[in-house]
C-alpha cells in the first residue's frame, strides 16, 4: 500500500520534526495534539526550521510553503480516520501511550500500521492495548529529527514482517538509515548503549575526578563523538536521562549500573533540564 497521508500524534520537539520530514517527501500530514497552543507551537517550530533552510539556500520560499501546506494541525483525533500510517510521539508515559493506541485502533483503518516513537518502552505492552498488535511497531527517530539520519525499527512480540517492512521503507523514503531491533528489549540499541555513558560521566563529575567541561572535551576528542555526554543531555533533556535510567533499573533486574546519581536527581529538582528550560549542565539564557 502506498503511504500518502501520515498521522503524527504529538506536536512537540519529536512530533513536529517527524511531521516535517513526512511533509518533505510529499506526504500529507495530520499533526494532532491535545491543545491548540501545542499544535500552533509545533507548526511555528517547523516554520522556523524551514526558514533557516531558506536562509542557507537549501530550499526556496516556494518549497518551504509547499511543505507547510501539506501539514495540518488538529486537536481532534477523529481527523486521523483516513491516514495511511500513524506515528505516535507523545511523552514517555506507558498509560498515556496505551490510551492513545487504543483510541487510534478504533479510528484508523484495519490495514494501517501504528508506530510509536518511544525511545525505550515496551512495544509489546503498547501493542496489546489494540486489536492489531501485529501492526504495531517501534519507529524511533532521533533529535533533531530533520538532521539525524538514524531510525530504529523495533519488533514487538506480535509485530509481523509486513509492518516492519512498511516502516523500514517509509523511513528510507524520508532519507533515513534504519536498523532493526529484533527483540523488544528496553532501550533498544542506542539508548541501551548511551545511558550508561551518561550515568558514568555524571559519576565522574560527582566524584570530583574531572569537570563536566573536561569530560565533554575528552569524549569528543578521545572517542571522536560529535557531542560530549553533558552537551547531549542538555539537548535531549536532563530529565529524560533519569527517566530512561529508572525504566532500565525496573526492567533489567534492577542492576546497579542503572542507578541515577544524586547529582542527576538534584539537577532535575533544580529544574535544570537542559536547553528547554534555558539551563542544564550548561547555561543557555541570554
Amino acid at each position: 500500500m502506498e503511504i500518502k497521508k501520515i498521522g503524527v500524534i504529538g506536536a512537540g520537539t519529536m512530533g513536529n520534526g517527524i511531521a516535517q520530514v513526512a511533509a518533505q517527501i510529499g506526504c500529507e500530514v495530520i499533526m494532532r495534539d491535545v491543545e491548540e497552543r501545542f499544535v500552533q507551537n509545533g507548526l511555528k517550530n517547523i516554520d522556523r526550521f524551514l526558514s533557516k533552510g531558506v536562509e542557507k539556500g537549501k530550499m526556496t520560499e516556494d518549497q518551504k510553503g509547499a511543505i507547510l501546506g501539506r501539514i495540518r494541525g488538529t486537536t481532534n483525533m477523529a481527523d486521523l480516520a483516513d491516514v495511511d500510517f500513524v506515528i505516535e510521539a507523545v511523552i514517555e508515559n506507558m498509560d498515556l501511550k496505551r490510551s492513545v493506541f487504543k483510541e487510534l485502533d478504533g479510528i484508523c483503518r484495519a490495514d494501517v500500521v501504528l508506530a510509536t516513537n518511544t525511545s525505550s518502552m515496551s512495544i509489546t505492552e503498547i501493542a496489546v492495548a489494540t486489536g492489531r498488535p501485529e501492526k504495531v511497531v517501534g519507529m524511533h527517530f532521533f533529535n533533531p529529527v530533520p538532521l539525524m539520519r538514524l531510525v530504529e525499527v523495533i519488533r514487538g512480540f506480535h509485530t509481523n514482517d509486513e509492518a516492519v517492512q512498511v516502516t523500514m521503507e517509509l523511513a528510507k523514503k524520508m532519507g533515513k538509515e534504519t536498523v532493526e531491533v529484533k527483540i523488544d528489549s528496553p532501550g533498544f540499541i542506542v539508548n541501551r548503549i548511551m545511558i550508561p555513558h551518561m550515568l558514568e560521566a555524571i559519576n565522574i563529575v560527582q566524584e570530583g575526578v574531572a569537570t563536566k567541561e573536561d569530560v565533554d572535551k575528552a569524549v569528543k576528542l578521545g572517542l571522536n563523538y560529535p557531542m560530549g555526554p553533558f552537551e547531549l543531555m542538555d539537548l535531549t533533556g536532563v530529565d529524560i536521562c533519569k527517566f530512561v535510567a529508572d525504566y532500565f533499573y525496573k526492567e533489567l533486574n534492577k542492576e546497579g549500573k542503572w542507578v541515577a546519581p544524586t547529582l542527576l536527581k538534584n539537577m532535575i529538582r533544580a529544574n535544570r533540564l537542559g536547553r528547554k528550560t534555558g539551563a542544564g549542565w550548561y547555561d543557555y539564557k541570554k
